[in-house]
């Protein structure tokens, strides 16, 4: 089987793949030179890369250096229209961020990263800036962990094999044991919240969505300052509320969100 899969790869694909996830936004514009450093790619396979991408309006130049167009966002959007999931959550999002007057999140797991598929927001009470498309690692997020605690035991240990479980903050969940220990606890209830383990001065919390195969296809996060609540009571007044909308983003997929609401330690 392995050997099949290897005949059916496509090399010039995963290079093409690679030039693109180069680009960051410190590095907007980035030379051949620069961009065959950043992939381990030789100058004339990045050159080709580049040129064919700019043909098709995915890549624009200024002198010597590439940047990447906004077309490149049709790639992301075929998946979301692709998806009933966007647009079925929407109209629930909408009602759970007027009711609460938080920010609302949708999110899927991509590799070690969580990335936001949808976003409903009134204000922004963050320092990191999340927008459809942003990354954030996984280990580090109350979505992360509803996420990842779905995953068999083949695709967890793939995951720990490629993430790195950095530090960002002293809160943040640094070991592999640590880490499977508060899965086991997602998978028995469903949800999980983290306290200022992505960002000092934020909490978050997150509830699983479910597909009619049961699996969790994303997670539904809210978050709040610390000035606003304690750990205890962002769990105690916002889980109800975030279950109850996930659950219904779970059945207007056909899938079912009910979970435990077993409660959480505070210890």
């Amino acid at each position: 089987m392995t050997d099949d899969l290897n005949r059916d790869f496509i090399q010039s694909i995963e290079r093409c793949m690679a030039v693109i996830k180069a680009f960051t936004d410190g590095k907007p514009f980035m030379s051949f030179s620069e961009l065959a450093q950043a992939t381990d790619l030789s100058k004339p396979t990045v050159r080709r890369i580049l040129l064919t991408l700019q043909q098709l309006g995915y890549t624009r130049s200024s002198g010597s250096h590439f940047a990447l167009t906004p077309k490149l966002l049709e790639l992301g959007y075929a998946y979301l229209s692709s998806q009933d999931l966007s647009e079925i959550a929407q109209p629930l999002m909408e009602a759970l961020t007027d009711s609460l007057r938080l920010s609302t999140s949708l999110v899927a797991l991509d590799g070690q990263d969580i990335v936001y598929i949808n976003r409903v927001h009134r204000h922004r009470i963050t320092s990191i800036t999340l927008a459809v498309g942003t990354r954030l690692p996984a280990h580090a997020t109350s979505s992360g962990h509803v996420l990842l605690a779905d995953l068999s035991p083949s695709e967890l240990d793939e995951y720990f094999d490629h993430a790195e479980l950095r530090p960002l903050t002293e809160h943040t969940v640094t070991t592999r044991s640590e880490l499977e220990k508060r899965l086991q606890l997602v998978r028995e209830r469903g949800w999980d919240a983290v306290d200022q383990e992505l960002e000092i001065g934020r909490r978050s919390i997150a509830a699983s969505i479910r597909d009619p195969s049961g699996r969790v296809v994303a997670a539904l996060s809210l978050s709040s300052g610390t000035s606003e609540r304690s750990f205890p009571q962002l769990c105690e007044e916002l889980l109800p509320p975030l279950m109850d909308t996930a659950q219904k983003i779970s059945a207007a997929l056909g899938g079912s969100g009910y979970v435990s609401r077993k409660s959480v330690s505070f210890d």
